[in-house]
């Protein structure tokens, strides 16, 4: 015999939340930013904003000021120029040293080059032009020992000089 009553279908039971969790597809950076730290800090860092800088003449914003340190980063060669231009840093002009930290332009410099200026330009921390490390000549033991012998005699003309200044200011009282 078939049912005859009046009674809704039996409806499926809710998933619970790990069910959920298993259908619902995740990203790759959330899976790997869930589990190391430095990861997700590096995530935070790469989305900080930046403030746009505007051009003394328009007052205006380049289109391809980046707005966070990500997409300063992503910047391409043409970009670099067009900004270089725009903030009247590629070819001088009046405008070029009103801005806060004008920087010299070159377009025959690679890449990276042409990124740290602009990140120096903008007020980028750790753009600034790196130091040259000038290697120091090995010292043979002649030259040390001559370069001793200088300093030495350097030290007794100050000692020389200095007790002629002192002579001159006490005679008086000699």
């Amino acid at each position: 015999m078939v049912n005859q009553t009046n009674h809704p279908p039996p409806t499926p039971a809710a998933p619970t939340a790990t069910q959920q969790q298993q259908q619902q597809p995740t990203l790759i950076g959330q899976r790997r930013a869930g589990g190391d730290a430095a990861f997700r800090e590096k995530l935070a860092q790469m989305a900080l904003p930046l403030a746009p800088l505007v051009q003394l003449t328009t007052g205006a914003v380049h289109p391809a000021f980046p707005g966070t340190l990500l997409s300063f980063w992503l910047l391409t060669d043409a970009e670099l120029e067009q900004l270089a231009h725009f903030y009247h840093q590629r070819t001088p002009c009046r405008w070029t040293y009103h801005y806060p930290c004008p920087v010299p332009w070159s377009s025959d410099v690679p890449l990276e080059e042409k990124r740290r200026r602009i990140g120096r330009f903008i007020g980028l921390r750790g753009c600034e032009s790196p130091v040259l490390a000038v290697a120091a000549a090995p010292v043979s033991e002649d030259d040390a020992a001559a370069q001793a012998i200088r300093d030495e005699a350097r030290a007794a003309r100050l000692r020389n000089d200095e007790e002629e200044i002192w002579r001159r200011k006490l005679r008086w009282y000699n």
